[in-house]
């Protein structure tokens, strides 16, 4: 906890317009109504989550700033999920629980998805997705979303970590 004291802060503002682009990202009416990824409350985690994974891929190999930036984009995915399970009505108790079990998940999908992407397998890729998306529940749209990602990919490979830091970032649309 001390130590967080001497952490160097990524500005805020940056880290909310690149957190606020996710989400909205996130949003998309394509994911669920086209490609039946669920609308809710987990359908909705999982896409956020799959956003942050391709942000958080993008930065990786970055050094310096990129690090911390990535750390506070994190920190404030799960300060937004906290607050949002506030608002759902979970108690004080049980708001930790879900918190650390919804982190698990996202570190669990992040790590599937990484090396899913880093050996450039889309069938490893269907399958992540598949089982982190759709529960495991086939789904003819599945494909799409494998396709969707590896654009996503190829288009955040091609934007400066620079700019990205600075509250700069494109997805393209989910056409």
């Amino acid at each position: 906890m001390i130590l967080s004291l001497f952490r160097k802060k990524s500005d805020p503002a940056p880290v909310y317009a690149i957190y606020n682009v996710i989400v909205a990202q996130s949003r998309q009416p394509r994911f669920y109504a086209d490609w039946q990824v669920p609308d809710t409350v987990t359908g909705r985690f999982d896409m956020i989550s799959l956003h942050m994974a391709l942000v958080f891929r993008r930065l990786r190999s970055e050094t310096g700033t990129s690090k911390d930036f990535s750390q506070a984009v994190f920190d404030l995915f799960f300060k937004d999920m906290d607050r949002s399970l506030r608002e759902m009505g979970t108690g004080d108790l049980g708001v930790p629980k879900k918190i650390q079990k919804m982190g698990s998940l996202f570190f669990g999908l992040l790590a599937a998805l990484n090396a899913a992407m880093d050996s450039n397998d889309p069938i490893a890729l269907e399958a992540v997705l598949s089982r982190n998306v759709f529960d495991g529940v086939p789904n003819d749209h599945v494909g799409a979303l494998v396709d969707y990602m590896l654009r996503q990919d190829r288009a955040l490979a091609g934007q400066a970590a620079a700019d990205i830091i600075s509250g700069n970032l494109h997805f393209e649309d989910a056409a």
